[in-house]
């Protein structure tokens, strides 16, 4: 079945983009990345989630995150739609902060399973879903979201489940619900309490339960 798991390593895909050739491992370097899918250019939904990511490109920098697009159009028309969402944001002649890259045979649509099969275009070809893919600085594939078409993406949630992500891969914690940089997390259940509390000198409190289970451990990290 075509698509890439949690932990696989991202295809290493060659691609034309808005800013030529690019082999994508190259592209992201030691980086980690995210690749977000459109169905097409010059749609509504996608304009704006492309001119909302360009406006936060600074966010994606901050966290050492490079940013790609895919679209199932060439890299013309993506050039020329690009025109469009940045005068979106009200930034009439300055370029797109990020490129995208042209599937317009679907090539790597089908290769990591991006195709959404309710949505057809007037050629009655499915058109791409909204997917995101973030990648890590090993190359593997960290985490995946799978939009309709008709649902644009949140890019806050973006930029807090990428926070979550790198604050885990450093520390032996998981983000609990709703968790936002600065709140308290948790202390992964494989961690003894000994080994908890030589690692977390800010102190771990445990919540009492029913159970007597004290599995709901909490640090500040």
């Amino acid at each position: 079945m075509p698509g890439v798991l949690l932990g696989d390593v991202f295809p290493n895909f060659e691609a034309e983009t808005t800013i030529g050739r690019i082999k994508f491992h190259n592209f992201l370097e030691d980086s980690w990345g995210i690749l977000f899918s459109h169905p097409r250019d010059f749609t509504p939904v996608c304009t704006t989630e492309l001119a909302c990511a360009a406006g936060i490109t600074d966010e994606f920098k901050k966290r050492g995150v490079k940013m790609i697009a895919l679209s199932i159009d060439s890299v013309e028309d993506h050039t020329n739609w690009s025109k469009d969402v940045m005068a979106f944001n009200g930034e009439t002649g300055t370029p797109l902060p990020f490129p995208i890259i042209a599937d317009d045979k679907r090539l790597l649509s089908v290769q990591l399973g991006m195709l959404d099969p309710d949505e057809i275009d007037k050629d009655g070809m499915p058109l791409t879903a909204r997917c995101v893919f973030v990648i890590g600085p090993d190359k593997k594939l960290k985490l995946s979201i799978l939009y309709p078409a008709t649902t644009g993406r949140n890019f806050d949630e973006l930029l807090r489940v990428i926070d979550s992500l790198q604050l885990t891969a450093q520390k032996k914690v998981a983000t609990p619900v709703n968790w936002k940089p600065g709140d308290k997390v948790m202390v992964i259940p494989s961690l003894s309490e000994a080994e908890a509390t030589a690692l977390f000198p800010n102190g771990v409190t445990c919540k009492e339960l029913p159970s007597g289970k004290k599995y709901l451990r909490f640090t500040q990290p």
